[in-house]
């Protein structure tokens, strides 16, 4: 099942709840990745994370909005040129190595070959590349809320996400959560946001949590100049220092074959 972009935006933009969930997220993101940082840089979202990507728009290089086709696109930001575009998600028109920082929000758990997909981030990310992914929480309340965004598609733990990513080749950095406030519109819960997202970093719990989220690298050998020899051990050293098998007593050795 797969999202689609008018009720994604209604809930970020239109509803109480979804601009909330939008500054935890956004908050999160900047943590790791401070706006100062990415000063000529090419910053990148798929899915649906336009409501992270904004305040890079200032210092970035170049920010670029990677809707997939199932989703659907949305022109992205208002009343700026356009940075988002509609793609598929195997095959992102993006470079080989072009990006060096992605952030995957509302992609990975609706996608049908998630492993595809994220071989497609190992691409188009440049060596030493970072990417956040942000995905529903499994024993969270959200995953179970069909009236948000974080109700459709698979869930996943921690320990499932950082698994698919290092299968992709990416080497985990670190690893989170957010979202520790139930899916709820109510004032009380709204209001009470930043306190509850303070108390939950502190526990780290994730069974509270809505969303985990977790930070990768792409890290790759550097090229060997040219000329550089390559050391291979040879297969008989393997073999030294085992011993000829021994007769067991009573019994004759086994006979030798000729030459």
């Amino acid at each position: 099942m797969h999202h689609d972009v008018i009720d994604l935006r209604g809930f970020y933009y239109s509803r109480a709840l979804g601009r909330v969930v939008q500054r935890i997220l956004r908050d999160r993101l900047q943590a790791a990745w401070p706006v100062g940082s990415t000063a000529g840089m090419t910053v990148a979202g798929y899915g649906f994370a336009v409501p992270l990507l904004r305040p890079y728009l200032g210092r970035a290089r170049r920010v670029v909005a990677l809707m997939p086709g199932e989703q659907g696109a949305i022109q992205w930001p208002v009343g700026l040129p356009n940075h988002s575009v509609l793609t598929e998600p195997g095959a992102w028109p993006i470079e080989t190595g072009s990006i060096d920082r992605l952030v995957i929000l509302h992609g990975l758990e609706t996608s049908d070959h998630p492993a595809a997909l994220l071989a497609e981030a190992w691409r188009v990310l440049g060596p030493g590349g970072r990417m956040v992914v942000m995905v529903p929480n499994r024993t969270g309340l959200w995953a179970r809320s069909e009236g948000t965004p974080f109700g459709t598609g698979r869930s996943y733990s921690a320990g499932q996400l950082e698994k698919q990513a290092r299968d992709a080749g990416f080497i985990a950095e670190r690893s989170g959560a957010a979202l520790y406030i139930p899916p709820s519109d109510r004032r009380f819960w709204l209001g009470s946001a930043q306190i509850w997202e303070r108390a939950g970093a502190r526990i780290s719990s994730f069974l509270v949590a809505g969303v985990v989220l977790a930070e990768f690298t792409k890290q790759v050998r550097a090229p060997l100049p040219p000329g550089s020899k390559v050391l291979v051990p040879s297969p008989l050293g393997v073999l030294e220092g085992i011993a000829r098998p021994a007769a067991i007593p009573g019994t004759s050795p086994p006979a030798r074959r000729g030459p």
